[in-house]
């Protein structure tokens, strides 16, 4: 049984896209799923996503499984950066490493920016997963390829999945099922 994590994005919440499907199906399968509700788009900074992960610290441990879709993926580089141990399995689904065209690239900028202490995060988890589209309107494929290559991964391409939301016809996410 592992805790499982899935962070949201910008405007987003936890039941939105495809997260109350995924939790229902890991939850069935004996897992511990959190949805954290962070503050979006009002109040939205990288230091006010780290005050509401801070409760949940003490449950992401060597078992742990951390995704993070679009926005979300980018907190999640910065959890990695700051994390004392390491985690089983990180994910990422669309998400916006600073590689232009990024439809909100200065709010995402300015959540975090996109220096990345790679070697550090490279170090956080035993493994990892890149999802990105090759037409998501957000955030352009180039992100989710630099973000595999920087891992040391494969990128797991979908084909017209958009970005991975329920405008794109993701409330369920059957790809990503396959990784439990």
């Amino acid at each position: 049984m592992s805790n499982i994590f899935i962070f949201h994005g910008t405007g987003g919440h936890p039941q939105e896209n495809w997260f109350p499907w995924l939790k229902a199906e890991l939850v069935a399968k004996g897992h511990n799923v959190y949805i954290p509700k962070f503050p979006t788009p009002e109040g939205q900074s990288l230091e006010a996503w780290l005050d509401v992960l801070k409760p949940y610290e003490d449950k992401i441990n060597e078992d742990s499984i951390l995704i993070g879709h679009s926005l979300g993926g980018l907190f999640l580089l910065r959890v990695l950066e700051r994390l004392q141990t390491k985690v089983k399995t990180t994910v990422f689904v669309g998400a916006p490493i600073g590689v232009k065209p990024i439809k909100f690239y200065e709010s995402d900028e300015k959540f975090s920016g996109f220096d990345f202490d790679w070697d550090a995060i490279r170090t956080k988890a035993t493994h990892f997963i890149v999802f990105h589209s090759d037409n998501d309107p957000y955030v352009s494929l180039a992100n989710g390829e630099l973000l595999a290559k920087e891992l040391g991964t494969n990128l797991t391409f979908i084909p017209n999945a958009g970005h991975f939301n329920s405008a794109s016809g993701y409330i369920k996410f059957e790809e990503l099922l396959k990784f439990f």
